[in-house]
């Protein structure tokens, strides 16, 4: 276990500690809402939308009370369960079913069966897919460039559901209650959009920083495979300070993805279809 690290310049942010602790706020949040499903009406709400907002709430708390940050394996706790493996398997999980549940949002509000904004809806899904498959090679290879072409990914679902969350926007008045959806999902996609640019250049920096171009396929030995998952499953960095975490932009990440936003969104379409 390696000491703090110590603030320079005297910036409080130098030392994440504070809010690494803070964070665990979101798990009591996360349990709040998956206790909510288990009872009516939430517990009647259609699987397809129900599942995915428990899985998302149970990984989440998890994830507020054991951060991790994947690039350097750094924990907040050194123990066998804050391990980068065990925390991306609960992630892709998470993640898949997330999707899965707003693309399943823009079925059923497409009304009108506008065909192109099911095929929008059904790539959302692939799209994840293949940001875990950028994500999971990352972690085992080592290749920080593979994080970009993952948050990339991750812009472009995003981009898809907001852009047709606009064209469902013109059925507002038959669509009632569930019009709140739609405009979380706009105005998100602008707020997440932003974000996004800042993380993307961020990711840019640290591939470069480690020699790397952004070509996403490379040959890789199957030696480095295994020296990766080995790393994952065991190798644990005990660190707090901002650089090792990845700064500001890596703190807005996980406040707003596993303590906050991504839950309240999920609970809010629990709630819509619960009435």
């Amino acid at each position: 276990m390696r000491p703090l690290a110590r603030h320079r310049g005297g910036g409080s942010l130098r030392d994440f500690t504070p809010f690494l602790w803070l964070l665990k706020l979101g798990a009591l949040l996360n349990l709040y809402f998956f206790s909510n499903t288990l009872v009516a009406p939430a517990s009647h709400v259609d699987p397809s939308l129900l599942v995915p907002a428990q899985i998302l709430f149970a990984v989440s708390a998890f994830r507020c009370l054991l951060p991790n940050q994947y690039k350097h394996n750094v924990v907040f706790h050194d123990t066998p369960l804050s391990s980068i493996f065990l925390t991306r398997v609960l992630a892709t999980l998470a993640e898949v079913a997330f999707v899965y549940q707003l693309s399943r949002v823009l079925r059923l509000l497409n009304v009108e069966r506008l065909g192109w904004v099911d095929v929008l809806s059904w790539w959302m899904v692939a799209q994840v897919v293949i940001s875990q498959l950028f994500v999971w090679g990352a972690i085992l290879t080592g290749r920080l460039a593979l994080y970009f072409w993952e948050e990339l990914g991750w812009l472009i679902l995003v981009a898809a559901n907001a852009i047709a969350s606009a064209a469902l926007y013109a059925n507002r008045d038959v669509l009632g209650s569930a019009t709140l959806l739609l405009q979380i999902n706009l105005v998100f996609g602008v707020v997440y959009l932003a974000w996004q640019l800042a993380n993307l250049r961020l990711q840019i920096a640290d591939a470069r920083r480690a020699g790397e171009t952004l070509q996403p396929f490379a040959s890789v030995s199957w030696e480095r495979v295994r020296e990766g998952l080995r790393r994952s499953l065991h190798e644990r960095s005990r660190k707090t300070d901002s650089d090792s975490w990845g700064g500001p932009v890596v703190l807005l990440w996980m406040i707003g993805y596993f303590a906050t936003l991504l839950p309240m969104w999920a609970n809010q379409i629990v709630t819509v279809f619960s009435r």
